[in-house]
C-alpha cells in the first residue's frame, strides 16, 4: 500500500523507536526504572522511545500540535487542527517483565477526527497501520478486516482488567460475569493497542476497557473502523477517546457485546 506523506513519517518515526526498545527489551533485566504508581511504571526506554518519536514527528512537522504519554500535557502547534497523539510503549508492565507483547501507538488528529494510525509490534515485527478512507494494513502487504464471526459461543474477546486502586474494578467484574458464560472465552494481554490492532485483524471478535487515556485508544480505534469494525463509548452519547472507554467489535456481535457491557 502506497501511503501518505504522514503515514509514511509516522511509519519511519515508529520503526525508528522500535529499534530501540528492542535493544532494551533484550537487557530488560537491567533497566533502570522509577515507579508512578501501583502496576504502573516509566522505564528509560520508555522516555527514549517517546524522545526519538517527538523528534521525528515533530521534525517532519514542527507546525502539529503533541501529545504524549509520558509528558502529560497538551503542546498547541501553530496549526491548531491537527495534532500528533502518542504512545511510546502501550504495555509497560509487559516489557518489564520480559512478556513480548507490547507496541508503539501513533494517531494524527485532523479537527477531531482521527484521520492516521499506525500501532507497531517491535518483537513481533509487526506493524499495522490505516488512514481514513483507505482500509486498514499489516506490514503494507497484508490488508486486515475483523472477523466475520456472528456467534457469540464462537467469540474471543479482549479486555483489560484494572489494576492497583482502579475505581472500575467492580464494573469490569460484572462484565466478565455476564459475558463469560456467553463467549468462546476472554483475553487480558496487558496492551490496549494491540487488542485493538487484534479486532482489526480478526484475531479478536471484541474489545471493550474503561479507565483509559486517549493515546491508549485513537490509532486502534481507527484500525479497526477501517478494518470494516465497529468502535463505540461505554456510556451512550459520549465521546469515547475524551472519556477512555471504548467497545469495538466486528458488525454482527457488536450491539450484543455493548448491551452487555452497558447494562453491567
Amino acid at each position: 500500500m502506497q501511503g501518505s506523506a504522514n503515514l509514511n513519517i509516522m511509519i519511519k518515526a515508529a520503526r525508528r523507536a522500535g529499534r530501540s526498545l528492542v535493544k532494551d527489551f533484550r537487557e530488560v533485566e537491567n533497566l533502570q526504572v522509577t515507579a508512578k504508581g501501583a502496576g504502573d511504571f516509566v522505564s528509560r526506554a520508555d522516555i527514549a522511545a517517546e524522545r526519538i518519536l517527538k523528534e521525528e514527528l515533530l521534525g517532519a512537522r514542527p507546525n502539529y500540535g503533541w501529545l504524549a504519554e509520558e509528558e502529560g500535557a497538551e503542546t498547541e502547534g501553530a496549526d491548531p487542527t491537527r495534532r500528533w497523539i502518542v504512545d511510546p510503549l502501550d504495555g509497560t508492565t509487559n516489557f518489564l517483565h520480559g512478556l513480548p507483547h507490547w507496541a508503539i501507538s501513533i494517531a494524527l488528529e485532523h479537527k477531531g477526527q482521527i484521520v492516521a494510525a499506525v500501532v507497531f509490534d517491535p518483537a513481533k515485527d509487526e506493524l499495522f497501520h490505516a488512514e481514513k478512507g483507505q482500509g486498514c494494513w499489516m506490514n503494507d502487504t497484508r490488508r486486515m478486516r475483523v472477523s466475520g464471526r456472528a456467534q457469540m459461543a464462537q467469540a474471543i474477546f479482549a479486555t483489560g482488567v484494572p489494576f492497583g486502586a482502579r475505581r472500575t474494578l467492580p464494573a469490569t467484574l460484572q462484565d466478565l460475569a455476564r459475558l463469560m458464560p456467553e463467549c468462546a472465552g476472554v483475553r487480558r494481554w496487558g496492551a490496549a493497542a494491540l487488542d485493538l490492532a487484534y479486532v482489526a485483524a480478526g484475531r479478536y471478535d471484541g474489545y471493550w476497557e474503561r479507565e483509559l487515556q486517549i493515546w491508549d485508544l485513537a490509532a486502534g480505534s481507527l484500525l479497526v473502523t477501517e478494518a470494516g469494525g465497529l468502535v463505540g463509548p461505554i456510556r451512550e452519547g459520549t465521546d469515547a477517546l475524551a472519556r477512555g472507554e471504548m467497545i469495538a467489535a466486528n458488525g454482527a456481535l457488536y450491539d450484543r457485546l455493548a448491551s452487555i457491557i452497558r447494562n453491567a
